[in-house]
């Protein structure tokens, strides 16, 4: 009698050690997984590496298609890379961070947005006279970057004045891929520096003017490259 009261002792002790040991083989997955929907992403994600059986419930995509959302809500831009068939709502989520946190810009990113132009304190006053946003007279001008290298305002602009512009991106690398030099030139003017916002919006910008991306609301579909760019 005694030996059987040991033995189911010393076996409820192996149930328990297994459950410390293992909380989705005790628990199961679905349990598990309502666990994870109360973790951050981050969480989420380095519960991938513990274990085979962790990595089948934490990177599913019941799990990842509302961090998605909540991560590209309130964007001003959404990557196109998003729309890759990665068959992974994680994977999905993963390239969206990076590419939100790219200060390398595409042709692409150019010619995807409308962009809103200004002038800053420091250009000459008869320029800062003639942007409505200084005078508050009406909406910003806006400029467009085409794919054949062309860039173009809209009709009757006041500053435009009918130029032919063109562009070009420059970028230069020094080793290990680093990037040294890395702005956009409209004909011969001052080189427009790049820089990246939190909501993933673009501005141009140098010691006279400033570009800045509009963002997608009103636009169908996803924005920039369609495969990475580091």
């Amino acid at each position: 009698m005694r030996m059987e009261v040991q033995g189911e002792r010393q076996g409820l002790g192996k149930r328990q050690v297994g459950w410390a040991g293992d909380p989705v083989e005790a628990l199961g997955e679905e349990v598990m997984g309502r666990v994870m929907e109360l973790l951050d992403a981050r969480s989420v994600a380095r519960c991938t590496a513990v274990s085979r059986a962790w990595r089948g419930v934490a990177a599913d995509d019941r799990l990842w298609a509302p961090m998605c959302a909540e991560l590209m809500a309130g964007k001003a831009h959404i990557p196109r890379l998003t729309l890759i068939r990665t068959g992974s709502k994680l994977s999905t989520y993963s390239m969206a961070i990076m590419d939100g946190k790219r200060s390398r810009i595409t042709k692409e990113d150019l010619c995807d947005h409308a962009w809103e132009y200004h002038f800053t304190i420091a250009a000459p006053e008869y320029w800062r006279n003639l942007d409505p946003s200084w005078k508050h007279t009406g909406p910003p001008m806006r400029r467009y970057f085409h794919p054949d290298g062309y860039h173009s305002a809209d009709p009757h602009d006041a500053v435009w004045g009918g130029h032919e512009c063109t562009y070009t991106v420059i970028t230069s690398f020094v080793g290990d891929g680093r990037i040294r030099e890395h702005y956009v030139r409209i004909n011969r003017w001052p080189p427009l520096k790049v820089s990246r916002k939190d909501d993933w919006s673009w501005e141009l910008s140098n010691h006279l003017y400033r570009y800045n991306s509009i963002p997608d609301a009103d636009k169908k579909g996803c924005t920039g490259p369609l495969f990475p760019v580091w």
